[in-house]
């Protein structure tokens, strides 16, 4: 099957980015899992486009004419929203704990039931159910 990469992994410092870039191509390429679809460019695609200050369908244009992730960002950087070293941070923080304490809180504590791994204390975030879901956790 083929996955986007992991949403903690990073490009040029930001988390989920590569994800949604990911997302973009896998679907372009018919290869993207049906469950994904219907979430391309909203919830969490929404929440980076709008954070980066970009239109979701322009960047989807430019990564399925084949941009790659440096070309991507630098489109991103140049026709969206500068962002501080800290406003970095800060994203990252802030998505690498969503669902813990929060919100998203319940998402997570369903979809883990809706798996069988209710049992599983270790999972408190959206990224982290991710990760399990994907198989990149145990």
């Amino acid at each position: 099957m083929n996955l986007p990469r992991s949403p903690y992994d990073q490009v040029h410092g930001l988390v989920y980015f590569g994800r949604m870039i990911d997302k973009i191509r896998l679907h372009a390429a018919g290869k993207l899992p049906e469950a994904y679809v219907a979430n391309l460019g909203e919830k969490l695609d929404g929440v980076c486009v709008r954070f980066l200050g970009v239109d979701y369908s322009t960047l989807k244009s430019i990564v399925v004419a084949g941009a790659s992730d440096e070309e991507a960002w630098e489109w991103c950087v140049k026709n969206g929203k500068s962002h501080t070293e800290e406003e970095i941070m800060i994203w990252n923080t802030f998505m690498t704990k969503y669902g813990w304490r929060d919100d998203a809180s319940e998402i997570v504590k369903r979809r883990l039931k809706e798996c069988g791994h209710e049992d599983r204390t270790d999972i408190e975030t959206i990224f982290d159910y991710i990760d399990l879901d994907e198989g990149r956790k145990s």
